[in-house]
């Protein structure tokens, strides 16, 4: 083997239903919205991450934007498997390379994947040139990210809320003891807030500004202590048809996504009450961690918080938790072998 080592890269994969990131060397150096631009005439890949984001909701019939990713699983192989090799061809280290190296990868998938759908993922890997592909469940990969001892006979609670999934998991003993996966997640509150934008406002407005307001006053409860601005959005009325401008608060959006965050709560409690009796005693004392874009949905530790009388504590960079865990696992490997889901 020791000749070829140096043909081998590692490259560590978070393959995310709303972001994809890759670590190289320890380091992420990849991090893009997982969307591609197709022109339809020739069937050609045209633009992926940042570039296909921007053309997002203003494109003309040739052009479609997809995202590959549905639910945290591939939904359009083609287009998944053109967007992997075109991120993996962006790592600057591997650029530099005469030869495309053979790799060596980690990459996450959700805890509710079926045989079927970890498959088409493995299938993907192999045929950017992958030659030994591991993966790793994202609650899992949350965990060892956020910095927790998941070997220890300790039970560790995670809620890693991303685009397309909210994952739950307890985890102990390096294995996930119950789980739950939900399809309410950052998309679902995107959703949410163009629908009531909608049936509020008259203003109908697309999937990117309907993000903007998610990040720039999105709330989980309608009592903040540092409340943000008001924001000014930029739509279409739906009565007279001319662009129009709407100011709204942060408290609307709060009750735009009080029931999806409700679907959250319910499920967090759901797995809380399945836990082995010993797990929630230590669950008691470490309380709850939050991980995932959607963690840092202001006031939402607070409000799970009161909900389960448990501390909530949310990862520090909550974006990157998987991905860093996905790359020290491909670090220590060896240690971690026990972790990963079946390796083919």
């Amino acid at each position: 083997m020791g000749f070829f080592d140096f043909l081998t890269e590692d490259i560590a994969i978070d393959l995310g239903t709303a972001n994809t990131l890759i670590v190289h060397n320890g380091k992420v150096v990849v991090d893009s919205p997982s969307i591609v631009a197709r022109d339809r005439t020739t069937g050609k890949i045209i633009a992926v991450g940042k570039e296909a984001a921007m053309m997002q909701g203003k494109t003309h019939e040739n052009i479609k934007t997809i995202r590959p990713l549905k639910d945290g699983v591939i939904a359009d192989f083609d287009a998944s498997e053109k967007m992997i090799s075109m991120f993996i061809k962006e790592i600057p280290a591997l650029k530099k390379k005469w030869f495309a190296p053979s790799l060596r990868m980690v990459i996450c998938i959700p805890s509710g994947i079926t045989e079927v759908e970890m498959r088409a993922v493995r299938d993907s890997a192999e045929r950017v040139n992958g030659k030994e592909v591991y993966l790793i469940h994202e609650p899992m990969a949350a965990a060892i990210g956020i910095g927790v001892d998941i070997m220890q006979p300790k039970g560790n609670m995670i809620v890693d809320i991303g685009g397309g999934t909210t994952e739950i998991a307890v985890i102990a003993l390096g294995g996930i003891v119950c789980d739950k996966s939900v399809k309410i997640a950052g998309d679902v509150f995107t959703n949410d807030i163009i629908y009531y934008m909608r049936t509020q406002h008259n203003l109908y407005i697309g999937e990117r500004t309907a993000e903007k307001i998610k990040i720039q006053i999105g709330a989980a409860t309608e009592d903040l202590e540092v409340p943000p601005e008001e924001m000014s959005v930029q739509g279409r009325d739906l009565l007279t048809g001319k662009p129009k401008e709407v100011k709204i608060g942060y408290r609307e959006i709060a009750k735009a996504l009080d029931k999806s965050i409700l679907r959250v709560e319910d499920a967090v409690m759901e797995t809380l009450s399945q836990t082995p009796p010993e797990l929630a005693a230590d669950i008691y004392n470490t309380g709850i961690y939050l991980a995932g874009g959607g963690s840092m949905l202001r006031g939402l530790d607070k409000r799970l918080s009161q909900k389960t009388d448990l501390p909530v504590y949310i990862a520090e960079d909550p974006l990157r938790a998987v991905v860093r865990g996905t790359g020290l696992t491909l670090k220590n490997l060896d240690k971690y072998k026990s972790v990963l889901a079946n390796k083919y």
